[in-house]
């Protein structure tokens, strides 16, 4: 009681309100707090377990299916530990997959950076009606891959004389071509290039948009003063500038190529020539055709994690190399 009182009168002296005691929180204060922790709950509970069961479960069983022999059913078959990887790395089909996906990553991911730049670096400078150019190249990114795939394969490279590419390339004296179901030269490169540069340009266009707009205008004005203008204002100011836009940019440009399928897919379904044979084919249409065209879930699970792998392992390596997450130095 001494103590308290001695509190009270040193808190008047120093002019501020006597503190207040703190005792035991309010009944209705608890109620109150107990009811919002239950609307909480009772709103995210939905969620949260259709994303335990749908995702995380999921992925925890078909980490289980790659070590078991399992034919025509998701149920756990007999233990085979790593015969499943064993027998997926020693397929041929499987290596070849891979082959070409790196070699579609190697041409997508600079080709799809530059183009996205440039068309950044071009929007940038637009004075009126950069909304309605933006919004022009951004549209493509709202159409479906297999919708967008079907449109290249029926009717931009279709094959026929009066296909829209083949007319096209006749105006330059070029004869007629089976785009999609030629293998010498592989034409069908173009198309897979072409049509994943008009979905994804307009996306990446936009985030770089966004890193230019963050630029202080004042630093490009200063370094015009002194004279960097052109080239040498765009590699002295606004790459480095845009260093950290750039990063993320090529990760999700990786992340996105590694996981192709739909136009792979969609483009080659008919196989070349009728035979069933598709000329190109990435991991992932090859694990759908394991999975669900075999039904051998255990060794499609088990190519799954592989190219699960695979792509963490590139985000990695290539985090190490740019410093992705270090911040500003």
């Amino acid at each position: 009681m001494n103590s308290l009182s001695d509190t009270t009168r040193r808190s008047e002296r120093a002019g501020r309100p006597p503190a207040t005691p703190r005792g035991p929180v309010p009944a209705r204060r608890r109620r109150a707090d107990l009811r919002a922790w239950g609307a909480f709950a009772l709103l995210t509970a939905p969620m949260l377990i259709g994303l335990g069961i749908f995702k995380y479960v999921a992925i925890g069983w078909s980490f289980l299916l790659s070590f078991s022999d399992a034919h025509g059913t998701i149920a756990l078959g007999r233990w085979v530990g790593l015969e499943n990887y064993r027998q997926l790395l020693a397929d041929p089909a499987f290596r070849s997959s891979l082959g070409q996906i790196l070699l579609f990553t190697a041409v997508i991911v600079p080709v799809t950076f530059a183009a996205s730049l440039g068309l950044a670096l071009l929007v940038h400078r637009v004075r009126r009606g950069r909304a309605v150019v933006r919004t022009a190249f951004l549209i493509p990114t709202a159409v479906s891959y297999v919708a967008a795939s079907l449109l290249w394969k029926m009717c931009l490279f279709n094959g026929l004389p009066a296909g829209i590419a083949n007319t096209v390339g006749g105006w330059f004296g070029m004869a007629a071509v089976p785009w999609i179901q030629t293998t010498d030269p592989p034409l069908y490169w173009i198309v897979l290039i072409t049509v994943r540069l008009w979905l994804q340009v307009g996306f990446y266009m936009v985030l770089f948009l966004a890193g230019l707009q963050a630029i202080p205008k004042d630093v490009h004005e200063a370094a015009a003063l002194d004279g960097a203008t052109g080239w040498r204002l765009l590699r002295r100011i606004t790459l480095p500038m845009l260093r950290n836009t750039s990063v993320a940019v090529l990760m999700l440009q990786f992340i996105a190529a590694f996981q192709a399928f739909d136009e792979f897919y969609n483009l080659f379904s008919s196989g070349l020539s009728g035979t069933g044979t598709a000329p190109v084919q990435t991991p992932l249409v090859y694990l759908y055709n394991t999975a669900m065209g075999a039904q051998n879930y255990g060794l499609g699970s088990a190519g799954a994690f592989v190219l699960t792998a695979l792509i963490v392992g590139v985000t990695l390596i290539q985090g190490r190399i740019t410093g992705f997450g270090k911040g500003e130095e």
